[in-house]
């Protein structure tokens, strides 16, 4: 990537629906947002016409794509394994049919189980994803996310740690997750620092240069994220978050999950060109 793009998470709520993405692409051009992260959290759903007109804007727009929430890797039971597998496969199947960059997705939960035993079984089940895209020749970026809670598998340490067993993965790091999964840290300059230390130190420069980030403002408990706020509604330190990335030199995709998506996306690229 050349720089760092901002993209909202889905299409700007002002999108009128009947026209779908060529009226969001017209809201992008004219608030100057660099792209969209497709949804397809309730599914995999994406039309011949809409993967033709985000193709036909991909050499000018960022895109990314989230896959379905109904995704765990350490599911108990046989055929939920296998239809997380293949909700992956598919986002990064119809991803790349419309020309998009990456996708991300919730990995697992870990149900009890002790971590190394579920990080064991991601490994596994990624394996059989890597295999299957390879056979395709579909090369693009597989992200599992930092997540909000203890409960699901997915802190720094697992992602990057799973990211040195495939070349094709890399972290997704929802910055905002991991602010509500430790209770309200990881929310100062030096914390973000840190993370983009440990990123570039075990991962190297392609993942400093190759970025996949979220960012929103965030409603938490002792107990992880309770849901999304807007970014002036939160204790959310985007301000620092921006000057680290910028310290960085990161470039590649940041996604605003914020629920005023398009505000919060100009408010955050604005910030980030005004240092």
């Amino acid at each position: 990537m050349d720089k760092l793009h901002f993209l909202t998470a889905g299409m700007p709520l002002r999108t009128d629906k009947k026209i779908g993405y060529a009226d969001a692409l017209k809201i992008l051009d004219d608030m100057d947002l660099d792209g969209i992260e497709l949804e397809f959290v309730q599914g995999v759903r994406m039309s011949d016409k809409s993967k033709e007109v985000v193709k036909n804007a991909s050499d000018k727009y960022v895109f990314t794509a989230h896959g379905p929430f109904f995704i765990n890797l350490n599911a108990r039971e046989e055929e939920k394994i296998s239809a997380s597998i293949e909700r992956i496969i598919d986002t990064a199947t119809v991803a790349k049919q419309a020309g998009a960059y990456s996708i991300t997705y919730h990995a697992a939960f870990y149900l009890g189980n002790d971590k190394d035993i579920v990080f064991k079984r991601v490994v596994e089940r990624t394996a059989k994803i890597i295999d299957t895209l390879e056979k395709s020749g579909n090369d693009i970026w597989i992200r599992p996310e930092t997540t909000g809670k203890a409960t699901q598998w997915g802190d720094l340490d697992e992602i990057i740690n799973l990211s040195l067993e495939f070349k094709q993965v890399l972290p997704c790091i929802d910055f905002s997750h991991l602010h509500a999964r430790y209770g309200g840290s990881h929310n100062t300059y030096d914390e973000f620092c840190e993370i983009l230390e440990k990123v570039s130190s075990k991962l190297g420069e392609r993942a400093i240069n190759n970025f996949h980030g979220h960012l929103a403002g965030i409603n938490y408990t002792d107990k992880g994220e309770r849901n999304h706020l807007p970014l002036q509604e939160s204790d959310m330190n985007y301000k620092d978050l921006l000057k680290a990335l910028k310290s960085f030199g990161v470039k590649g995709a940041l996604v605003c999950e914020s629920p005023n998506i398009e505000e919060d996306c100009k408010l955050i690229k604005e910030y980030y060109q005004s240092l």
